[in-house]
């Protein structure tokens, strides 16, 4: 590497650098600024003695070593120092980082441990902190300049010094996820822009002081254990705050007015109470407003539903909301809706078509009533729809658009009031449940530190997902009065993940076709009226963890192998003409169902439907089927039947033939 002497900057960021760094380049004679952030391969060490520089500014972030820091203390006129996301540990050097003289120092994402030095005793302008090799205590500079300190993401801990409240040019202050305890203290300097104290073990009140840092544009004091009342209008006279989140604390009392300049406000899990006020609505640059998981009651203001033109983001889940869902006239830009677990009531407002970017619309566990909202499925964007428990009523999958649901990916519309056939014109057009998973693995994008969380009935157990997987897709439609037959055409939606059409009046057949479902791992029919064998095709679906037949009228011998003998009894109770392992009810070797002819192809659902009784179902050497009637509503003979009866041809026949040959 050869360069001139009077190089003064280099920038050699992001550049891939491999080997080790030459350490002549720190011995340049006016090399002021030198940046080598994110080559993680390359090795750096300090010359040992003998050496000075005139470097201001040195940032070694994400470079992956580790060096020692004490020659640091050479870097005399030093100003800026980056050590960010390497593998420092043990106390930080502070008597080898000239802070007399820094405006930044970052040294976030390392693992460096122990208590931020303290004002010493006897002199109020140094600062005092223990020796690593001795029981004698070291003194160090007061960083009266210092303009930012960033020490995310490490192990300290331990109170927060007190001379941080004073610095007098503080514009960053960064402590986020350490161990730090104990309170806030007042601050007596109001030159902060930032401040950052999540993910810590903070207590007490939020101090009055902070409510005058006027120039405050970034507050996060989420994750600690905050308590006391905030103030209704504390917030507001902030009013070049623009990131706000004080969730996940203590807090108390009613919710606070954010300032017309705040684009996100976080107040979720705490302990607020009371109405949401109107005024909340004078904020009208937010873009994510979350009040979830509180205790607020009454009304929705009206003016919620168009307040806001940037709004991506309205949750207010897990509280005790009441009255209707007001009308959306200006959310167009609305991605996340969420009113779970409220008591809210009234129809689904047709005003939330005007929400084009609609991605997830929950409103379960809620009082809201009314027939389907078809309307839904104009929503171009929409891939998570949830209004389980509610009080909807009457038929579903009545599409009036031609593509309906394209892009929807978990459907739960269990504990209503439906009735009618399953919505087979509506299987017929989930793409985003029919694709193979061929992209990587990924979640959900979440919006602004907005994690989009959601309850779903997994393997008979409501597990909350704290982020959604991409490739996560589920179809609830459990705890209805649905009836008929289940489509052949659901095997198309290869795709799922979780398949619940549990406590229904569902009839006919388990379709074969259901082993095209590469993808499933939970299958709940349960308490249905559903009749005849358990395909045998169905122990092709190796993924298949969790099975539910539960409380039906099925008979026959249980398909075994692969999946299949994992499965207990309560998979099949209430079935007793059912027989074979796991039940203590075995099969007569006559009994034992024949793998199908290859060469026989399941068809798709011919949009007509068949009515049958079994009469009997009898045990022996012959499994005889007593068919009182058929109605043939098109003329045809019922697929399934036909092709259980090849198979009991087929395996007859070859009884037969194996008797002569004895």
């Amino acid at each position: 590497m050869n360069l001139s002497s009077s190089l003064t900057s280099l920038d050699l960021s992001y550049s891939r650098l491999q080997g080790k760094f030459p350490e002549g380049m720190f011995r340049r004679p006016n090399l002021q600024v030198l940046n080598l952030n994110g080559n993680t391969n390359l090795s750096i060490s300090f010359p040992k003695y003998n050496w000075s520089s005139p470097l201001k500014q040195l940032s070694l972030s994400s470079t992956n070593i580790s060096i020692d820091l004490l020659p640091l203390s050479n870097l005399t006129k030093l100003t800026w120092l980056d050590l960010s996301s390497n593998n420092f540990s043990g106390q930080i050097p502070w008597n080898s980082l000239n802070l007399e003289r820094l405006t930044v120092l970052n040294l976030s994402n390392n693992m460096f441990v122990g208590h931020l030095p303290e004002i010493c005793t006897n002199n109020s302008t140094k600062l005092c902190f223990p020796s690593n090799s001795s029981n004698d205590q070291l003194e160090v500079s007061l960083p009266l300049y210092l303009e930012s300190l960033i020490l995310y993401d490490n192990l300290l801990n331990g109170s927060i010094s007190t001379w941080l409240y004073s610095l007098p040019s503080l514009k960053v202050l960064n402590l986020a996820m350490n161990q730090f305890t104990g309170s806030i203290n007042e601050f007596h300097s109001y030159s902060l822009a930032t401040l950052e104290l999540s993910q810590n073990r903070l207590h007490g009140p939020i101090p009055r002081s902070l409510f005058q840092l006027v120039n405050l544009f970034y507050l996060d004091l989420s994750s600690n254990s905050l308590s006391g009342v905030v103030g209704f209008d504390q917030f507001s006279k902030l009013n070049s705050l623009s990131f706000l989140d004080i969730s996940d604390n203590q807090l108390q009392g009613p919710v606070p007015i954010p300032p017309p300049s705040l684009f996100i406000f976080l107040i979720s899990n705490n302990q607020l109470t009371g109405n949401i006020p109107s005024q909340i609505c004078n904020a009208s640059s937010l873009q994510v407003l979350n009040l979830s998981n509180n205790t607020l009651n009454g009304r929705l203001p009206p003016c919620l539903g168009n307040f806001s033109e940037n709004l991506k983001v309205l949750d207010l889940r897990n509280n005790r909301l009441q009255g209707m869902i007001p009308i959306f006239a200006k959310l167009k830009y609305l991605r996340i809706l969420n009113f779970y677990d409220n008591q809210l009531e009234g129809p689904l407002p047709p005003s939330l078509l005007t929400c084009k970017k609609l991605e997830i619309l929950n409103v379960g566990n809620n009082k809201i009533d009314g027939s389907f909202p078809n309307w839904l499925e104009s929503l171009p964007e929409l891939q998570i729809l949830i209004l389980r428990s509610n009080r909807f009523y009457g038929p579903v999958g009545d599409p009036t658009t031609r593509f309906p649901f394209q892009k929807l990916r978990i459907m739960d519309l269990s504990n209503n009031d439906f009735t009618g056939h399953l919505p087979r014109k509506y299987f017929e057009s989930l793409s985003a449940m029919m694709e193979s998973h061929v992209a990587e693995f990924g979640y959900m994008e979440a919006f602004y530190y907005h994690e989009n969380s959601i309850m779903v009935d997994m393997k008979g157990v409501y597990t909350k997902l704290e982020k959604i997987p991409t490739i996560f897709a589920i179809i609830d439609l459990s705890r209805n009065q649905f009836l008929g037959e289940i489509p052949n055409l659901t095997g198309r939606l290869k795709s799922l993940k979780g398949l619940n059409f549990s406590h229904n009046e569902l009839s006919g057949s388990i379709p074969p076709s259901l082993r095209n479902m590469s993808n499933l791992e939970w299958l709940d029919l349960s308490s249905n009226q559903l009749v005849g064998v358990i395909p045998e095709e169905l122990a092709d679906l190796t993924s298949l963890a969790f099975l539910k037949l539960s409380h039906n009228k099925l008979v026959g011998p249980i398909p075994h192998g692969k999946q299949f003998n994992t499965f207990e009894n309560d998979s099949y109770i209430g079935n007793s003409g059912l027989c074979g392992f796991p039940l203590s009810k075995t099969c007569n070797n006559e009994q034992e169902q024949p793998p199908s002819p290859t060469n026989i192809q399941q068809a798709e659902d011919d949009g007509f439907e068949w009515k049958f009784v079994w009469m009997g179902y009898i045990s022996g050497l012959v499994i005889g089927l007593s068919i009182g009637y058929i109605v043939l509503s098109s003329g045809k003979f019922d697929h399934w039947f036909s092709q259980w009866a090849v198979r009991r041809m087929w395996y007859k026949l070859n009884a037969r033939l194996r008797g002569r040959r004895n």
